[in-house]
């Protein structure tokens, strides 16, 4: 019994063993210029989306700048200048600045000294 089970159990993997490769994604070699474009691609898309979002858009329009002319600059821009700017955009600070949990400590701490002292 052990040893049918042993040699269906070999049989099955060596059936699995053939079969794998075949399934396997195929890798292959690009070229620089491949990688150049897509990074500029990436990069312009980043800058993009950046001058989509609405806080920009009204930043912009305090500037006296539309929204879509500073689109369409970002397109003229070379690859450089781009990549530069998308690095900017890349580096900046992610989330608000710390005035509103200091005004929130200082309520919480307000309410907290109010109901201690009001005891």
């Amino acid at each position: 019994m052990r040893s049918s089970w042993t040699r269906m159990l070999c049989r099955l993997l060596m059936v699995l063993m053939i079969w794998t490769p075949m399934q396997m994604a195929q890798a292959g070699m690009i070229g620089t210029d491949q990688l150049v474009t897509a990074s500029a691609s990436a990069d312009r898309t980043t800058v993009l989306e950046f001058l989509g979002r609405a806080d920009v858009t009204n930043q912009l329009q305090s500037f006296g700048l539309d929204a879509k002319s500073a689109k369409d600059r970002v397109v003229a821009m070379t690859d450089q200048e781009v990549q530069m700017l998308a690095g900017k955009i890349n580096s900046m600070p992610a989330g608000a600045d710390s005035t509103g949990v200091i005004l929130l400590l200082i309520i919480v701490g307000v309410a907290v000294w109010w109901i201690w002292f009001r005891r």
